[in-house]
């Protein structure tokens, strides 16, 4: 939807271009009436007028002609006036509200970190930004549709208006500073190039990247993504389930999406200092402590997970525990793992 500000001036412009046809065909007519001018000839001396031009008359004036024209001078002169302010008004005040913009986009970009990239703004990446507003996770839209773009300003959402594949608007959107980044663009020559670039500029980027045909995963892989993911795949995936398995996919949903349990699984890594590191699972007492659930655990040394992990299971410092709880559970889990 059109903003307010462009909403007024648009109305304002459509006003200005119907004062000066009316004023042109006052001083067309009256010239026509009054002095009997053919058509082109009053149009040619009203427009002379009104432009303060000052070439002379066409025809020589008449009494009645001299006062209409010096009537005519005093107000179109005016209302010309008044139109040629109006639309030097907008097209400044268009270039430095653009530019005021940006400069305010620039700034709040500049002062984020640990956020999300997202390249691409169709509908996949429009589904990825509401997963991850929902989560409360800062990212930045990167996207070279000036449609998408304006729906990214109409939402609220941080974004920078070019190719993701450039490295400066990479840059621009904090690439240095970012946690991740996922491309979703419908292209896969696109996504490679995006892969490149970021992992040209900053190796250690976790990024995610989106495959739409089949074959393209290798590729993604090979331009160094972390993890790949076609949307068709998990989509036939999802629906087989649905078909064999509904009643395990709708407890899934109801886990994982209800916002009235609001149970979530994260991930989270044990540090050197914690309290629970060097312990079985026993002896840890996470679920009494916490009341999360420890779903698997993935052990750095060995880089292998452990599903379903037995009591005796020994924590290490740098494994990353998988966990099942609410946010409050969680977020005390990640106190005790620090």
């Amino acid at each position: 939807m059109p903003s307010r500000r462009e909403v007024d001036w648009g109305w304002r412009l459509r006003r200005i271009i119907l004062l000066l046809l009316s004023i042109m065909t006052l001083g067309t007519a009256g010239l026509m009436i009054i002095e009997g001018w053919p058509f082109l000839d009053a149009l040619y001396m009203t427009v002379t007028t009104l432009s303060t031009v000052g070439y002379r008359e066409v025809h020589p004036l008449s009494q009645k002609g001299m006062v209409f024209v010096t009537i005519f001078i005093i107000i179109g002169v005016g209302v010309f006036l008044y139109i040629i302010t109006t639309i030097a008004e907008y097209m400044i005040a268009g270039h430095l509200t653009g530019a005021l913009e940006r400069r305010n986009m620039k700034k709040r970009i500049d002062a984020l970190s640990g956020h999300y990239i997202v390249c691409g703004f169709g509908r996949v990446g429009q589904q990825i930004t509401l997963e991850l507003e929902k989560e409360g996770v800062p990212f930045v839209v990167i996207d070279n549709d000036p449609e998408s773009i304006k729906e990214c300003a109409s939402k609220g959402y941080l974004y920078v208006e070019g190719s993701a594949s450039n490295d400066d608007v990479l840059l621009e959107a904090g690439l240095m500073r970012a946690r991740g980044l996922i491309t979703a663009t419908n292209s896969d020559e696109e996504n490679v190039y995006i892969v490149l670039s970021a992992k040209s500029l900053r190796g250690d980027i976790f990024v995610v990247a989106r495959a739409n045909l089949e074959g393209a995963e290798h590729k993604l892989r090979r331009a160094g993504a972390d993890r790949v993911v076609s949307p068709y795949s998990i989509g036939g995936r999802r629906l087989a389930s649905l078909l064999l398995r509904p009643t395990v996919v709708d407890f899934l949903d109801v886990v994982m999406h209800s916002r009235e349990l609001e149970m979530m699984i994260e991930e989270v890594v044990v540090g050197k200092g914690a309290s629970i590191a060097e312990k079985s699972l026993d002896e840890a007492k996470i679920k009494g402590l916490t009341g999360a659930t420890i779903l698997a655990i993935k052990k750095r040394e060995e880089e292998r997970m452990i599903i379903n992990p037995s009591s005796d299971t020994v924590i290490r410092a740098g494994d990353l525990l998988l966990a099942l709880g609410t946010r409050e559970q969680l977020k005390k889990l990640k106190e005790i793992a620090l």
